[in-house]
């Protein structure tokens, strides 16, 4: 197509098309109206029918307007075009014409040719039709000249109120196919907003008081009904928040906290509350809060509906109303002693004292307003809500199917980012895309592939008790979250951080006692797999190896993660974190798959680094019994273990990451949090953690947490490694554009990339939902203030305009 972004414009004939006759102009004759001002040709009417919410729109044919000074092959096309679709279209000549036509007939859509400034001002004529009122839900395309060079901003033409750029192209299906895309989707958007205001309508003449607040409960509309009953006028109440409106004391003390908690889940609360006047007085009424949901399944409005309950139609209140609020009185009271506090949204928002945390929702929020989420987390929320105010014989049924979903692979989420940051944008197709393939001619065979072999003149590694004093030093609080890597990996000369940290991890946790496995072929597997992660990597190396492992360990002495996983479990999780990234070449999975690489091939392109990691671990594992850890293990102890350190290092695959966090939350989180405080929790807990099912989840979301956690590291040591990751991807865009590759991550160009932005999508896109869930699984309070504290650090960097890891200053 020749249509590059999005802003449109167009002069006015009406060309109203049907069946070809022989007064028809056919794409070769072109336009036969090219003298006249204005031309109108009839057309076919048609309708059709939308859906929007629960209403039933019917859309007339398209009022189309061509605005083209001159007749030439694009407007030819357009009414050709039009012709084709079934549009009715005018066509005008002059702006003058185009604005009477215009004020005539309310087009839906406006094209206006800005390729010749000679005949008339393209962008003056667009100001003149968005100054009418009728212009309001107009769509505006500017049809502008093929650039020569270097693409040119499309500010100018959004400011003078276009919605989009179509770039000169003759061809006749383009144009047809840049008209369906148009009708499609600005088109039908506006036209929904139109029908929105009937909806409006409807609100100011309804009897019952209405309020809306928006997702941060600010109060955004109140309908007439409400200013009557209430005594305030709506200047007095919009843009405040509704803590800001006095309270009755007449409420039972939790009824506020008990309506929240409903309403944040998504859940809507109907039954009494006490309102108080703007004059003082306190009102009795039945009120309904419905949370609407709005992009992404993220609650964006609460809508309130109040009705006056007067002493004489007590009565007449339906008796389920007072029933709904005290069952929710009581749902509310199981949940206050709970531990889950950072299920709640109070509690989560308040980490931080300066308030940065507020950007942050609770884990379960989070999840229920991803940005991707899988149908089928979509389904359970559903089922969820229906059960609780279903029969005993359907919610007890209702639970089999959700047992069924939650233990399915029906989690892959539907990918579509709607930032329209790059950085955010670049990330998610350079972390998220596996096996795109968008060669650009020239076929290059991966060849940073280094021999995997195990050296033949090995140092022997040292034991505990030879490890040498400075080192060991650095060592001393490898057990504290703060722990900093780079001093070990400086201590080691960045030879072997991995060696000596794993050799003090695996030694606290009895691996070789486990393993049956003597202390010296331990100690050459750890030497022979840092041997095979590349030195020359400034991110995917065995620093970050040793990282990952600390992380590991950490999370398994987390009392909910004890109390899940068996110490198989535990020596699986350790091996995995220490052969994750194995033989990494620095290089993302969509690079080894545009670039033909051999593991691409090998592995189909389908989690080619990550499958690679795994097999070449057990290679370097079993092909020498000096360094085979697993030699001494029963045949089916072995297979079981091997099943599980390959099911961890797959799951570090980032085209995964929202199932797997989906999963963990659907299966472990949410029934934890709805656990009855009156049954025995201890042993509920255990039935939820220690399924076979679960224990992989948790496994799972351990590595995974390990994995990416930098962001929560001390500032100091996530700024060192937001300098590494980032070194890694500028090499690879060079290399890339060397060897005229697809650019997987344009963003990530050295000269031009901001370090802060980068590192501000990445923690909101992938950070944050998942270290709510697992914060809410494991307790890591200190984890989530350092990711509150780095957020901030960036966003300061950005608002600032800086590029880099630092500010000049430091």
């Amino acid at each position: 197509m020749g249509c590059a972004s999005s802003i449109h414009i167009s002069d006015r004939v009406v060309y109203h098309t049907g069946k070809e006759s022989e007064d028809s102009p056919s794409p070769q004759q072109g336009n036969p109206v090219s003298g006249l001002p204005v031309k109108a040709l009839n057309c076919k009417s048609t309708l059709t029918q939308v859906q929007f919410g629960p209403m039933k729109l019917l859309q007339d044919s398209l009022q189309v307007l061509l605005v083209f000074a001159k007749e030439d092959s694009q407007s030819s096309a357009f009414c050709w075009a039009c012709e084709r679709a079934n549009y009715s279209c005018s066509l005008a000549r002059t702006p003058e014409s185009a604005l009477q036509c215009f004020a005539q007939k309310h087009h839906h859509l406006v094209l206006i040719d800005h390729r010749h400034s000679r005949h008339f001002d393209a962008e003056a004529l667009c100001r003149s039709m968005r100054a009418l009122s009728c212009a309001e839900n107009t769509v505006m395309v500017a049809v502008v000249r093929r650039p020569d060079r270097e693409e040119v901003s499309i500010m100018p033409l959004i400011n003078a109120g276009f919605n989009r750029r179509y770039v000169e192209n003759a061809n006749m299906m383009t144009c047809y196919n840049e008209l369906l895309q148009l009708q499609h989707g600005e088109l039908l958007a506006h036209f929904k907003l139109r029908a929105a205001t009937s909806i409006f309508t409807a609100l100011e003449q309804s009897q019952e008081a209405i309020q809306i607040l928006s997702e941060d409960q600010v109060i955004q509309y109140v309908n007439p009904a409400y200013e009557s009953m209430m005594g305030y006028q709506q200047h007095e109440l919009i843009g405040k928040e509704i803590i800001e409106v006095p309270k009755s004391e007449k409420n039972k003390p939790d009824l506020l906290e008990t309506i929240n908690s409903c309403i944040h889940k998504g859940k809507e609360w109907q039954g009494v509350y006490y309102a108080k006047k703007k004059d003082g007085e306190s009102i009795q009424q039945n009120v309904k809060i419905t949370p609407v949901l709005g992009q992404g399944g993220k609650i964006r409005h609460y809508v309130s509906i109040n009705t006056p309950l007067h002493d004489n139609n007590k009565s007449d209140t339906p008796s389920q109303r007072v029933q709904v609020q005290s069952q929710a009185d009581m749902q509310a009271n199981k949940q206050k002693e709970r531990r889950k506090a950072s299920l709640d949204v109070r509690s989560t928002t308040s980490r931080g004292s300066d308030g940065s945390s507020q950007r942050r929702h609770s884990s379960m929020a989070r999840i229920h307003s991803m940005t991707i989420e899988a149908p089928i987390t979509k389904v359970i929320n559903i089922i969820n809500v229906a059960q609780e105010s279903s029969p005993m014989p359907v919610a007890e049924a209702l639970d089999r199917v959700l047992e069924i979903l939650r233990t399915t692979e029906l989690y892959s989420p539907q990918l579509g980012t709607k930032d329209e940051d790059p950085h955010t944008n670049d990330l998610v197709g350079g972390l998220m895309m596996d096996g795109l393939r968008r060669l650009s001619g020239n076929e290059y065979i991966f060849s940073a592939k280094q021999p995997h072999h195990i050296p033949s003149q090995l140092t022997a590694p040292l034991s505990l008790n030879d490890i040498p004093p400075h080192i060991a030093q650095t060592m001393e609080s490898e057990d504290c979250w703060d722990f900093d890597i780079f001093n070990l990996e400086a201590a080691t000369m960045k030879r072997r951080p991995l060696t000596f940290l794993g050799l003090k991890i695996f030694s606290r946790f009895g691996v070789c006692e486990h393993l049956n496995c003597p202390e010296n072929v331990l100690r050459s597997w750890l030497s022979n797999i840092e041997s095979n992660y590349h030195s020359s990597n400034s991110y995917h190396n065995s620093s970050h190896a040793a990282d990952v492992l600390h992380a590991t360990a950490y999370f398994l002495c987390k009392d909910r993660v004890k109390q899940s996983l068996d110490p198989m479990d535990e020596v699986a999780a350790l091996i995995a974190a220490s052969v994750h990234d194995v033989d990494h070449p620095g290089r993302t999975n969509s690079f080894l798959c545009n670039a033909g690489s051999e593991l691409a091939i090998l592995y189909n392109d389908t989690a080619v680094l990550e499958s690679h990691h795994a097999a070449l671990a057990f290679q370097i594992s079993t092909r020498d019994d000096k360094c085979n850890i697993f030699k001494n293990m029963e045949r089916n102890e072995y297979r079981t273990l091997r099943q599980a350190i390959i099911d961890m290092v797959l799951a570090t695959e980032m085209t995964k990451h929202f199932e797997h966090v989906n999963k963990f939350v659907n299966s472990i989180n949410k029934p934890l949090a709805a656990l009855d405080d009156n049954l025995d929790t201890e042993e509920c807990v255990k039935s939820i953690v220690r399924s076979p099912e679960n224990r992989i989840l948790v496994k799972r979301m351990l590595i995974k947490c390990a994995d990416i956690s930098n962001p929560c590291r001390p500032l100091q040591l996530c700024i060192q490694w937001a300098g590494r990751i980032s070194e890694e991807y500028f090499a690879q865009t060079e290399e890339e554009k060397s060897q005229s590759l697809p650019v997987v991550m344009p963003v990530f160009d050295r000269k031009t990339c901001s370090i802060p932005k980068s590192q501000i999508s990445f923690i909101d896109y992938f950070i944050t939902d998942m270290f709510d869930a697992w914060d809410a699984f494991a307790d890591l309070p200190n984890l989530m203030q350092h990711l509150d504290n780095n957020f901030k650090y960036w966003k300061e960097l950005d608002e600032q305009k800086l590029h880099s890891l630092r500010a000049p200053s430091e």
